[in-house]
């Protein structure tokens, strides 16, 4: 393909997201992400990949919304005239809790966003790039996923969910030579991570062979290749970003 391509990305304002924006648009790929709140995070994300000299679209869309999903799916086409080439999967919520004292609304609220905004973005775009005969989607699990984790048995459902979907869709869509792969981050440097204390962080560390904590950049580079051509013969994959963790 000659033409510049076109990536949606979903939670694409801060952290994993935002790295993987700025990496798709080093490419020169134009990028359309989503965000559900902090304009300002979002525009910080469009200054960077505008810096890359490519398009860049800000959406605010709720994907645990499907009509959200649609029309959010609907612009981003319309973005790309016509098109959209990338799908990456990557906006996520965590409400952690001990399954014992975990509350319903908590394990249903990172199933909405998780599993089911997946499903509804997967479902939609799907179904142009079949119209189009190209796409590359990637899917953002985790390690936890893999491994399970205690007080994240919403979050490991939900990830492990995606796993299973990437498999499943990549199925669906190998006749077309449609990709679908997914990166499993481990323990990666975020919002969250600079929330611990330095003794937390030294207690993950030792759980992980490398005994450091990875960088969006790290994830970011992953979805970037499954995102590309170098990747075209490679599908229904989990590529863990993990340092080792889930070894």
């Amino acid at each position: 393909m000659g033409e510049t391509k076109t990536a949606l990305i979903t939670g694409g304002s801060r952290g994993i997201g935002r790295a993987i924006c700025t990496r798709l648009a080093k490419d020169g790929i134009n990028i359309v992400f989503n965000y559900r709140s902090g304009e300002e995070a979002a525009n910080e994300t469009i200054r960077l990949c505008e810096e890359c000299g490519v398009k860049v679209l800000g959406i605010r869309a709720d994907i645990s919304n499907p009509d959200e999903c649609s029309d959010l799916i609907e612009k981003a086409a319309e973005f790309g005239d016509g098109r959209i080439d990338i799908l990456v999967n990557n906006a996520g919520i965590t409400r952690d809790s001990l399954m014992g004292r975990m509350k319903n609304e908590d394990f249903d609220a990172v199933i909405d966003v998780n599993l089911k905004g997946t499903f509804y973005m997967m479902r939609g775009v799907s179904k142009l790039m079949l119209r189009q005969k190209y796409g590359r989607i990637v899917n953002l699990s985790s390690v936890v996923g893999i491994m399970g984790n205690a007080g994240q048995a919403n979050y490991a459902a939900s990830k492990a969910g995606v796993i299973g979907m990437t498999k499943s869709l990549a199925r669906e869509l190998a006749s077309r030579k449609i990709t679908v792969n997914a990166v499993a981050p481990g323990m990666i440097a975020t919002d969250m991570t600079d929330a611990m204390t330095d003794a937390a962080k030294d207690a993950v560390k030792q759980s992980i062979p490398f005994k450091e904590i990875g960088r969006p950049e790290d994830v970011a580079d992953a979805v970037a290749f499954f995102a590309s051509d170098n990747a075209a013969y490679i599908t229904g994959q989990v590529l863990c970003v993990d340092g080792g963790m889930a070894i």
